[in-house]
């Protein structure tokens, strides 16, 4: 589902023209993956290296400053668009879920809510920066949709089907060199997939806000795909489904709650 957050992320043209000036993402794309997917894991199973991770972040973008396409001055700690960049992810994987896993009920929904504002505090965001419920969400996502998302050219980039992405340079040794040698057979294929989940776990009225095509018979494969995902993800065993901060974090939960339940029955 990132993809598809990040790619509303960079539809808010300030973000994009940050993103445009500032990031890697076209000459080292597999690193800053690789390394903002281990900061999120931090943001939330990292404890006291999570809020250390945040200011991290804040500092790393307090120099990202410039002007985006329409002539305006933007820089990137802006609270409003440092909130908007934390905020795509909730409405993406709440509709995600939807198709990967389940529909959330409205008490999951909620809670969900809670640990996303909690996030945000992580990431130094001000509780009055934040919509501060469910109900105070919806109205600020769909303004901002209206009023500032659009095709950027970063938008355009990552959805192209033709862009000269490396080859992977992560992970051993003869897999990098066998995806290096299969790489321009396999790039086309690469890029028509992450470009197809990306607009497609993208929830509908931000799809129309970009301005990005979906068709019925892309809703019909990413269905089709959706099944297959609930059907063999959840017979995976543990090291295959959770990324290893996500797998410490789940070990030291289920020793914590055998402790708790070993001194409840002493207790008794």
């Amino acid at each position: 589902m990132l993809p598809a957050a990040l790619t509303m992320q960079v539809a808010h043209p300030a973000i994009g023209a940050g993103v445009d000036a500032h990031s890697v993402f076209r000459t080292d794309p597999w690193g800053r993956g690789e390394r903002s997917l281990r900061s999120l894991q931090l943001w939330i199973y990292g404890g006291a290296d999570a809020v250390e991770e945040g200011r991290r972040l804040r500092t790393l973008h307090k120099d990202i400053q410039g002007t985006d396409a329409h002539g305006r001055r933007y820089h990137a700690l802006t609270p409003a668009y440092y909130a908007w960049v934390h905020a795509t992810g909730y409405p993406v994987y709440r509709h995600g879920l939807g198709y990967l896993a389940r529909p959330l009920t409205e008490a999951q929904e909620r809670a969900l809510y809670a640990e996303w504002l909690q996030v945000g505090r992580v990431l130094g965001i001000h509780d009055r920066d934040m919509p501060g419920t469910i109900e105070e969400f919806w109205p600020y996502y769909r303004r901002v949709l209206a009023e500032e998302l659009e095709a950027t050219a970063v938008v355009r980039e990552l959805l192209a089907t033709d862009a000269p992405v490396p080859a992977p340079d992560r992970g051993p040794l003869p897999v990098r060199l066998a995806l290096r040698a299969l790489w321009p057979l396999l790039r086309g294929p690469f890029l028509r997939a992450r470009a197809f989940l990306t607009v497609g776990l993208m929830p509908p009225d931000a799809r129309e806000a970009i301005g990005l095509e979906w068709t019925d018979a892309q809703e019909r494969r990413l269905r089709r795909f959706a099944r297959v995902v609930r059907a063999v993800v959840p017979a995976l065993p543990e090291r295959l489904r959770y990324l290893p901060l996500a797998r410490r974090a789940r070990r030291a939960a289920r020793r914590e709650n055998r402790v708790t339940g070993t001194a409840a029955r002493s207790g008794r």
